[in-house]
């Protein structure tokens, strides 16, 4: 088989880089999703929040999902739901599977990798004790609650303070549970300020900073959790221990870009976000191979992943077309003084359509800083923030014309502090 452009993933990055690549004149486009719906982890997600940015109004999950479904279906793109993609070669030939078709193989003439991310388990934190039923991801619970209609449990401990934990932290409460507290290891929250006040603050739910869980108690089913205050080497500080009764424990600990297809490509990983190395196009670092979305790096916003696919889809349309310009001027990006990162990593200025949004997140809690960036010595943009913390991702617009006048081989984005 033979096809223009493939699309692994049919959430909302691989929905919104196949509607905008149709746009642009690609008509040859296949989606594979693992799942048996399309939209991915927003068929979940039943709370509002959604499309904000994109459409200016509150939608759930399942609505934001459905508007691009339609589109989709209306542009005529061809999707095939229940099939895995085993294997993503060098030169874009695709093997995947599925009921209906079983083993086949696709030669593409561009591929997007729209896998989404996926959750750290237990297995990745290495908490002693025992391995009773009632220990799960607070995405696997989200979906036993949400879509399968199973209740997880009745008194609830949440380890993190990601998004997903606080929302279920609500949700159980909503579903009459009983939920003890949130335990987060860091001194802030990872999650987004707003889902701190409408899921735990409005719910009277105990946020504890500084601690973790020490030890899961229980054979059968949890019977309760060891909590403890944590240092500054984030170890355990003994005799701070204190014993939570409790029959289920969700885990909010963070999200990993799926990555697995990509690290068989041999395309290049950005070791700090677990993504590949993007483009102004979201092209990686294998030519006509294309990112976007949560595989590239965690967002917070659904409406930014539309942002970065619809950008995805117009550079493998102008790909497939010969439009690309693999010029030889470039610079890179790089993160300083308390930006942890930049995407994307390199921009060639001829590709940029209009401007360019650079996604980034700080390292840690700062208040009253500038945020700047720099072509050397010459400061490009400067922008007053009272407050930054990990939890919430911050953009950088910057125009095609600004772009083309950097001289130097790298722009510099860092923060500064401000003199009060």
């Amino acid at each position: 088989m033979e096809r223009d452009l493939v699309i692994i993933g049919g959430g909302p990055a691989g929905l919104a880089a196949a509607i905008e690549a149709k746009k642009n004149g690609i008509d040859d486009i296949l989606i594979l999703e693992r799942d048996k719906r399309l939209g991915g982890i927003l068929q979940q997600c039943i709370h509002n929040g959604f499309g904000l940015h994109v459409f200016k109004e509150q939608l759930t999950g399942p609505e934001y999902a459905q508007r691009f479904i339609d589109e989709v279906e209306k542009l005529g793109i061809e999707y095939k739901l229940e099939s895995m993609v085993l294997h993503l070669g060098e030169d874009k030939k695709i093997i995947a599977l599925n009921p209906k078709d079983g083993l086949f193989e696709i030669e593409a003439k561009a591929v997007v990798l729209a896998m989404g991310c996926r959750e750290r388990t237990r297995g990745a934190l290495n908490i002693p004790g025992s391995r009773p039923a009632g220990v799960f991801t607070a995405g696997a619970a989200q979906r036993f609650v949400n879509m399968e209609g199973y209740m997880v449990g009745k008194k609830v401990v949440i380890l993190g303070s990601g998004d997903i934990g606080l929302i279920m932290a609500r949700r159980m409460t909503l579903e009459g549970a009983e939920v003890k507290m949130v335990v987060e290891l860091m001194p802030y929250s990872t999650g987004l300020k707003r889902n701190i006040v409408q899921c735990l603050e409005d719910f009277d739910i105990p946020l504890l900073f500084n601690h973790t869980v020490t030890k899961i108690h229980g054979k059968e089913r949890v019977e309760g959790v060891t909590i403890a205050k944590v240092d500054d080497k984030r170890q355990p500080i003994e005799g701070t221990e204190l014993f939570v009764e409790c029959d289920t424990l969700l885990l909010s600990v963070g999200l990993i870009p799926e990555n697995e297809l990509t690290r068989e490509a041999k395309i290049e990983i950005n070791p700090v976000t677990n993504g590949a190395y993007v483009n102004e196009l979201m092209e990686t670092s294998i030519e006509g191979i294309f990112a976007c979305g949560n595989v590239v790096h965690v967002h917070d916003l659904v409406d930014f992943v539309t942002q970065e696919s619809f950008l995805a889809g117009y550079g493998a349309a102008k790909y497939i077309k010969g439009e690309k310009s693999n010029s030889a001027n470039k610079f890179k990006t790089k993160g300083l003084n308390g930006i942890r990162y930049v995407v994307p990593n390199i921009i060639h200025p001829e590709n940029v359509k209009d401007a360019v949004n650079f996604y980034m997140r700080v390292s840690d809690v700062y208040h009253n800083v500038n945020l700047i960036v720099k072509d050397g010595d010459k400061v490009l943009y400067k922008s007053r923030k009272n407050h930054v913390s990990p939890g919430e991702m911050e953009n950088v617009k910057l125009s095609k014309d600004i772009l083309q006048k950097v001289e130097g081989d790298e722009l510099v984005f860092e923060l500064e502090e401000v003199a009060i």
